[in-house]
Formats: C-alpha cells, structure tokens, sequence
C-alpha cells in the first residue's frame, strides 16, 4: 500500500449498499486512509457500514432537501479543520481504479494552477442495458484542458476553498458550475488520458433513463440562467438544443398538420434526419445508431426539464431534487 500524504476522499451516497462497499474498498486498496462519507438519509445501513469500513461518517439532516453539491460541501467541511492538499470526490455508486491516485497526483504537484483532474469514467455493466452504453459514452470526454468536470474528480482542497465549494443550491449541474467560477478565478481543469473510475449507472428502464434527461434539462436551464450575464454563454447552447427539439420543432409540427399533413410529415421527418446525421457521424454502426435514437428522444424529457425549471421560477418554487435510481 502505498502511502499518499495530504490526501483524503469525500464520498457521497444513498442505499448504494455493496456498491458502497466496493467504492470504500477501493479508496482503501489505493492507499487513501482518510475517508469521509456523507449519507443523504439511507436506510440499508450504509452509514454503519462505512463506519465499519474505517470511514468518518457524516449524516446530513432531512430537514434541508438531499443533494450532491450539499453532501460534497458535508464532506469538504469535514476535513476543514486539518485540510488535505488533494481529495478525491468520489460517488458511492462508483469503485477507484488502482493507477488513478498515484497519477493524478503526480501530475497535479507539477502544475500548481491545475484545480482539478478527471480521468475516464466506465460503465461496469455497459452490457445490460442501451441506456447504461449511452452512459459509458457520454464519459468518454476529449482528454486536455477542459470546461468541466463530473462528480469524481482528484481536486485541490485549496482551490475548492477559494470558490467557496459547491453551491449547494443546485441540485443538478453543480460541477459545471463550480469549474466555471474556477475558471473565472484562473484555475484548470484538466481530463487526463487515464481510467479514472468504474461506475454503475443501474440504468435499465426507459423511465429512468427520461428522468436522468429531465435532470440534465433542469441543470442546462438553472446553469445558464445563474450565470446569463457571463461571456462563457454557459450552458446557453445545451438549452437552446433541448428546447428546439424537444419543444419548439413539435409545436411547430403539430401547428403544420393542421395546417396541411405534407407540411407536418416534412416537419416530422426531421427527427429521423437528426438520428441519420448523429448514426453517420461515426460510420452507421449499430452502437452509434442506438445512442442516436436515444440523444434525439432524450431531448424531449431536456426540453420538460427546461421548462420545469422556468415555471418553477416564476412562481418562486424550489424545485425537488430530480433522481433516476
């Protein structure tokens, strides 16, 4: 075992039971002692079990709605008192690959404005469902410097501390909006050309997979609204994306038809042109015509997470944290 000095682990779950075992056992088998877990009110006993494990466990209260961004500022508060130099955000859901620690942070002391580094996520089960494949490919993210980063990520504690962490208000989108307010101050966030992770969406129903879309909408919408007067037009094309195929085009293909039926089908046959664009962008295969059909279909539950987060607003009602397992 290797030992890694000024580093620590924020882990966050709830009910994710031996999926939470695993994730532990993997911080462990990679060297990092200090733990910290944050549970958002499970009820299978996780909190025992990572006390158990060797974990610090924090418990967050019900009596502020459970989200990510509250549960990793738990965990970074935690450690506030003796702060690391890097801590590793990890899911629950999610076990550390071996080679991942001792690269990140190598690489990181060399670059001192780095803030953040990500490496691969994979899906550990891509084979059990079309929905978990569209998970594993969206974690493919072109390796450099990037914009953002998800929810498992080697950071400096520093660097996080500068920006005030995550906002816990958000309960979606909170890394993207934590990398741009880094970005703003002059930090990097770098995706390494290295295995990162192995997660486990658990994906396996059509409704699941349109509640995570919906999440995705809300956090375009909340992202590029909060941040509507910054010059990184954040989020700005994600949600201009969702609302024309999943709101605006269908309106406009309804209002055709009764109009005139040809105007409608030429409206219409649009969705199958974009699934032949995005299927042909990587030569027609099978896996590339699967996840077009699901990026074009999602844009609909986007568009419904877009819009919920605007009336929601207006009517001055915070929104329930949206989840899909």
């Amino acid at each position: 075992m290797t030992h890694l000095p000024s580093l620590a682990a924020v882990v966050i779950g709830r009910n994710e039971g031996t999926r939470l075992l695993g994730c532990l056992d993997s911080l462990a088998a990679a060297g990092i002692s200090r733990v910290v877990y944050v549970d958002s009110g499970s009820t299978d006993g996780s909190a025992e079990a990572a006390t158990a494990r060797g974990a610090i466990v924090v418990r967050l209260s019900s009596d502020q709605p459970f989200t990510a961004a509250r549960a990793r500022n738990a965990g970074l508060a935690a450690l506030e008192a003796e702060p690391p130099e890097f801590v590793q955000l990890i899911d629950g859901d999610c076990a550390l690959d071996q080679g991942w620690i001792s690269l990140a942070v190598a690489h990181m002391a060399t670059i001192h404005g780095l803030a953040i580094a990500c490496g691969r996520v994979r899906e550990r089960f891509p084979e059990i469902s079309p929905y978990n494949r569209l998970c594993d490919r969206e974690w493919d993210t072109p390796i450099g410097i990037a914009t953002a980063c998800g929810g498992n990520a080697l950071a400096r504690y520093a660097a996080l501390a500068s920006v005030g962490h995550f906002n816990p208000n958000l309960i979606a989108g909170e890394e993207p909006d934590l990398c741009l307010r880094l970005r703003r101050k002059g930090w990097q966030i770098e995706r390494l050309d290295a295995e990162m992770v192995l997660h486990d969406a658990a994906i396996t129903r059509f409704s699941q997979f349109w509640r995570r879309a919906r999440r995705a909408g809300h956090a375009f919408a909340e992202g590029q609204w909060r941040h509507r007067n910054g010059t990184e037009g954040h989020y700005l094309r994600e949600t201009r994306r969702a609302l024309f195929w999943g709101m605006t085009l269908p309106l406009a293909t309804a209002l055709c038809f009764l109009i005139h039926p040809v105007l409608g089908a030429i409206l219409a046959a649009a969705y199958p042109a974009q699934v032949l664009r995005l299927t042909a962008r990587e030569g027609f295969t099978r896996p590339a015509s699967e996840a077009a059909i699901l990026l074009t279909v999602s844009k609909f539950a986007e568009a419904q997470g877009v819009i919920g987060f605007h009336v929601a607003r207006l009517i001055r009602r915070r929104t329930k944290l949206i989840e899909y397992k």
